[in-house]
């Protein structure tokens, strides 16, 4: 008996001495899959950054990313869903400049805030827009659409992927700052705008770089100006508005991860620090930029500078959508 009760003791302490370095492996973050909530649909320009993004960081992780599409009401639906979530670190939000810095200035009743319901975790790359024209369109130039403008007011009408979308804001911003009026004609989406930019049902949009490159390429569009801060290879011989005919104009579509407010600080680190890793791969990076995709300096991605960031862009919309009188209310 003696004998048996020892066998049995050493093959616990063994045991235990196997499992020990499992189960401490098991503890590791992440453990499993992480969720990232895309406030649209699938296919769209946010959904497409998010798979590109997630499927870096995850390699980099060691663990998949999981996307899931929750669209409506202009991505705040999603971005509630996030607010709610338990901050464990398993479920983020991909934010966007229109639910995490407009949106509360163009709801009433939004049921979150995106400084306070959420801590920063890196931000994406930013896009910058161009302004476009159809192909057959008599405008050849940023002065030319803006003579006719200032001639003949609210008679340019420029058609957007929807109310309180970034190109209906941007336009309204272009607006006050080159001091004319349009008429803004809103959509379902980028692509019908798009199409009827192209059709000549409209005169003018505002479109993101990366998405409007093949159809300027194709010679469906033509682009007159850029929002960047500086010039573009992707769009030779087209110059930026703020260095030609509006000053001050530069603006561009940004993105990034957030988790619900209280997520452990090692969770933002261990994302933060994969990130980086993968943001050090210049063909991923390459590819980016090739696309009308505008990198950082590597301090803007960083999770204080991206809070403080998504603070400051909510004041600045604050003030564009109460200067352009655009309201969801």
């Amino acid at each position: 008996m003696k004998r048996l009760t020892a066998a049995l003791a050493a093959m616990a302490a063994i045991s235990a001495t196997t499992l020990a370095p499992q189960a401490h492996a098991q503890d590791k973050y992440p453990s499993r899959a992480l969720t990232w909530v895309v406030p649209f649909a699938a296919g769209g320009p946010t959904d497409a950054m998010a798979r590109n993004i997630a499927n870096q960081v995850s390699q980099q992780l060691g663990q998949s990313i999981v996307i899931e599409n929750a669209p409506g009401a202009g991505g705040t639906i999603g971005a509630t869903k996030v607010a709610r979530a338990e901050p464990d670190g398993y479920t983020f939000l991909v934010g966007h400049i229109g639910y995490m810095a407009a949106a509360p200035s163009l709801y009433d009743n939004l049921r979150y805030d995106p400084v306070k319901n959420f801590d920063a975790v890196f931000r994406f790359p930013d896009t910058p827009l161009v302004l476009l024209v159809g192909e057959g369109s008599k405008f050849k130039t940023v002065d030319e659409l803006l003579a006719f403008a200032r001639a003949n007011p609210k008679a340019l009408n420029f058609s957007n992927a929807g109310v309180g979308s970034t190109s209906h804001l941007v336009a309204a911003m272009f607006a006050s700052k080159a001091g004319i009026e349009i008429q803004p004609i809103a959509y379902k989406g980028a692509g019908p705008a798009l199409n009827d930019l192209m059709g000549g049902q409209v005169d003018a949009m505002f479109d993101q770089t990366n998405t409007a490159l093949p159809q300027v390429k194709g010679g469906k569009v033509r682009a007159l100006g850029l929002t960047s801060t500086g010039p573009m290879a992707q769009f030779p011989g087209v110059p930026t508005m703020s260095a030609s005919a509006v000053p001050g104009f530069e603006v561009a579509t940004w993105y990034g991860l957030y988790a619900p407010k209280g997520v452990p600080r090692e969770v933002i680190d261990t994302l933060y620090n994969a990130y980086k890793k993968a943001m050090s791969d210049k063909a991923f990076t390459q590819s980016m930029a090739d696309q009308g995709i505008r990198l950082l300096p590597d301090a803007d991605y960083a999770p204080g500078a991206f809070q403080a960031f998504t603070a400051e862009e909510g004041k600045r919309w604050a003030s564009v959508i109460k200067d352009a009188g655009i309201s969801l209310k």
